[in-house]
């Protein structure tokens, strides 16, 4: 039995100590914060609650499974999911208001042409089919064995790339460009354009930048469905807590780690910032990689050739979250959309504002538009009665370094701009409002320790790899990677995927290549 120290009582940290506990290792998890769950937080004022982090599910097998190996218990016995139908409503500048069915892309393909004109359903259509192509290829390497030293199949775009005309597949090697490039060539319209660029967006990618593979966050979403978690996603990260206390996992809140101790050149344990000492045979890093650095004490934690945290860490260029938490007058109508996406009128001026001119440079520009998703869950756990509602504004924004998110103005000027921008999915919603708290990218990094409060955007082959994550499995003896920060990158299924490779290195060796 070996002893295993966690940094970060995270999603993926979390998911990794319920592994290795179940394969009889001893692990105890150390979290610099109050509570677990990190990013997937939760607010209770006046008896409205609100999830402060990821509000919705995609491919619920990964958490599935994670509950099957570690317990008697299945996910759905400890968390209620519901699929979230439809998936959800898109109100775009010109008045258009589409609504998308969940997990039916014949559905799908139905409404585009209702809202855009014939042809755009299939044209989308067959978009997502070699989205599916770039899924089949990539899946396997991408999202369930551990990055190998090898990358070069996973830097190469794997979307199948056609040229303009006839529809022809281009020669053997060519690469399809960017997101944007694909999205403009075989979408055509302005509607279903700016749809496919909303994905990206939401993940913080930048579509200008972002390889063609990006394509596969839709084909997720249509395939495998919109979940939620009655009471709100923050129950997915209560449920795996107590999956862990289950298993005898240790968690000591307020631990700081200040070290990660080396000795004959292997990770051996950490050094907590009351100057407590904690000895272990492995250690399982759960929050941002960029931390390393410090915490090896200047070693270097990268070498030339490995894939970093990007812009080593850095958070010009990179995206996160701001959210507007709503407490309102007035009940939820029956037929509302749990996720309705309120697209910005001018989408160049919004990424110029989030990524700059397309290289990180520029970043955090003032912008008037910004596209808005309006979260309504039909959830009596979430607001005092029904004569009230609980509704989650978020927005894509540069992380906090670019722009002062600790400065309130700032803050309190973007969010007026978010609610008013809301109104296209919830007429008179200002007249609504009982109170508001807003959270930036500020809060996030005080909350988690991310770098400029950035959120990890999941990871993806193409573009010579610059889309990867840091591997589960370091340059350092012992010392593991784990959470959005880490390979296969963010995203509360990505993370569970995470703790799953880094439990199958640890218990079965650096050899492992992910489970048969």
């Amino acid at each position: 039995m070996a002893r295993i120290a966690v940094i970060g009582a995270g999603m993926g940290a979390m998911a990794a100590a319920a592994r290795l506990a179940v394969a009889g290792h001893r692990v105890a998890v150390y979290e610099r914060g109050r509570t677990h769950g990190g990013s997937v937080g939760r607010l209770a004022r006046d008896g409205f609650v609100f999830d402060t982090g990821p509000g919705l599910l995609h491919l619920p097998a990964v958490y599935r499974d994670l509950f099957i190996k570690t317990g008697k218990e299945s996910l759905e016995s400890c968390v209620e999911l519901s699929q979230v139908d439809p998936a959800s409503r898109h109100v775009f500048p010109d008045g258009t208001d589409l609504r998308l069915p969940n997990a039916s892309r014949a559905g799908v393909v139905r409404a585009l042409d209702e809202a855009f004109g014939a042809g755009s359903g299939e044209r989308w259509g067959d978009l997502v089919n070699r989205a599916r192509e770039a899924w089949d290829a990539t899946r396997r390497p991408l999202l369930e064995e551990p990055l190998r030293t090898d990358r070069q199949a996973l830097e190469h775009d794997p979307y199948p790339a056609v040229a303009r005309r006839g529809w022809l597949r281009l020669g053997r090697g060519a690469q399809p460009g960017t997101l944007a490039r694909i999205a403009s060539r075989e979408l055509r319209d302005a509607g279903p354009v700016a749809l496919l660029e909303s994905y990206a967006l939401a993940y913080g990618l930048d579509p200008r930048t972002a390889p063609a593979s990006a394509t596969v966050l839709p084909y997720l979403e249509q395939t495998f469905g919109s979940w939620y978690a009655l009471g709100g996603m923050r129950a997915l990260a209560d449920a795996l807590y107590e999956r862990c206390r289950a298993r005898k996992v240790e968690f000591s809140f307020g631990a700081e780690v200040a070290a990660i101790v080396e000795k004959d050149g292997r990770a051996a344990g950490l050094t907590l910032a009351d100057g407590t000492p904690v000895a272990a045979d492995a250690v399982v890093c759960g929050v941002d990689p960029a931390v390393l650095p410090r915490l090896l004490g200047g070693a270097r934690a990268w070498q030339d050739g490995d894939v970093q945290p990007p812009d080593g860490g850095s958070a010009s260029g990179a995206s996160g979250r701001l959210v507007v938490l709503l407490a309102l007058r007035g009940a939820r109508p029956g037929d509302t959309a749990h996720r309705t996406v309120v697209h910005a009128a001018d989408r160049g001026a919004e990424l110029a504002s989030v990524f700059g001119d397309g290289s990180g440079e520029g970043a955090g520009a003032a912008c008037r538009s910004r596209t808005v998703t309006v979260l309504r869950p039909d959830d009596p756990g979430t607001r005092p009665d029904g004569e009230h509602e609980a509704v989650t504004l978020t927005a894509t924004v540069a992380a906090h370094g670019p722009v002062d998110w600790s400065d309130p103005d700032i803050a309190g000027r973007e969010a007026d701009r978010m609610v008013a921008a809301a109104e296209a999915a919830i007429p008179g919603l200002r007249d609504r409002v009982l109170w508001r708290e807003v959270r930036t990218p500020y809060d996030t990094a005080a909350d988690t320790g991310a770098e400029g409060g950035a959120v990890p955007a999941p990871a993806l082959a193409g573009a010579g790899g610059r889309h990867l994550r840091p591997a589960n499995l370091s340059r350092i003896p012992g010392l593991y990677l784990a959470g959005g920060g880490a390979h296969p990158g963010g995203g509360l299924a990505h993370a569970g995927m995470s703790g799953a490779m880094v439990a199958g290195l640890i218990v079965e060796g650096a050899d492992w290549r992910g489970s048969q």
